[in-house]
């Protein structure tokens, strides 16, 4: 269940109850008149079914409540009432399948901001697995894979991509394309001060590394591997299921691919860092294309859901 806290100009609370009542799905109506301050106006709660919530949102926004008040929405971990489990029952479709286009904008709006903290991460992330292919050391890989942020604006793109929206997407490749620019910047610098010194050399990289060859030898397992983490990032960011986004960040070659290429520069073995790039590019483009084609068949299976059950 979502628990959704609406500021209504007066003028506009009688059409917005009249809305939360005829929505299949919505209990537990409480209007509290001249209750806000800022803006000015009646405070309006309700529940709704997850599987409703999208619908009753987008009807909201089409009455210009987002400009003229305010909607909020939370997130209900407990909810014990007859009312509440009649309303999920009466809403069609599962809740776990629908997906709330607004919160899914929103969040990876937030999470594929360029900020210091992310730049950090992916930062952190790279030069951790700069010591990992350069020891050969698989669980350094894993932990580097874990650490990093990418995914955020990775979903970011698949999200605008889907959603037509253009800032979002510009946003999201920014943060991409810059952030990995700078991590892979400042670990090639760190792997110059490893090797003077002493705890990097040229040798190891040169080595067989039977552990993290892998990094800089992309092929279709690869792209396989991407396809399959896009999937299961994008139900996990769409259900709320948000831990796992832990198993989708140590499925794929990102973070090491660039973290090896830098180190493969500082060293000049460009063989190495060319194909450690090629891994990366391959990752982010199987991502995507597994997320936008994730998003897309959601979308089109809820439109189908919400036609049989007769509210669209």
């Amino acid at each position: 269940m979502l628990h959704l806290r609406l500021i209504v100009p007066t003028d506009l609370t009688d059409e917005v109850v009249r809305l939360l009542e005829s929505t299949v799905g919505t209990a537990h109506l409480v209007v509290l008149t001249g209750a806000a301050r800022d803006p000015l106006g009646d405070v309006v709660m309700c529940d709704v079914a997850r599987e409703a919530g999208d619908e009753l949102l987008d009807r909201l926004r089409k009455l210009g409540l987002d400009r003229a008040g305010s909607i909020a929405v939370e997130n209900i971990d407990l909810s014990l009432s007859r009312r509440a489990d009649r309303a999920e029952d009466d809403a069609p479709g599962e809740g776990a399948d629908a997906v709330l286009w607004e919160s899914l904008t929103d969040a990876t709006h937030e999470e594929s901001t360029l900020s210091v903290t992310y730049l950090a991460f992916l930062t952190l992330a790279t030069m951790i697995a700069a010591c990992g292919v350069v020891l050969d050391n698989a669980i350094l890989i894993v932990g580097a894979m874990a650490v990093g942020p990418e995914f955020g604006p990775v979903a970011g793109i698949c999200t605008a991509l889907v959603q037509r929206a253009p800032r979002l997407a510009w946003r999201s490749v920014v943060a991409l394309v810059v952030g990995f620019a700078v991590a892979m910047v400042v670990t090639v610098g760190f792997a110059f001060f490893m090797d003077a010194v002493g705890l990097f050399e040229a040798e190891a990289l040169k080595a067989t590394r039977p552990n993290t060859n892998f990094i800089y030898r992309p092929d279709w397992f690869s792209f396989v591997v991407a396809v399959l983490a896009g999937i299961a990032g994008v139900l996990s960011l769409t259900s709320s299921k948000s831990g796992a986004l832990v198993g989708v960040a140590i499925s794929v070659t990102t973070v090491p691919a660039a973290a090896n290429a830098a180190v493969a520069l500082s060293y000049g073995q460009f063989a190495q860092a060319r194909g450690s790039s090629e891994q990366l590019l391959l990752n982010l483009g199987g991502i995507v294309l597994a997320g936008v084609a994730t998003l897309l068949a959601q979308k089109a299976l809820w439109a189908g859901q919400r036609r049989r059950g007769g509210t669209a």
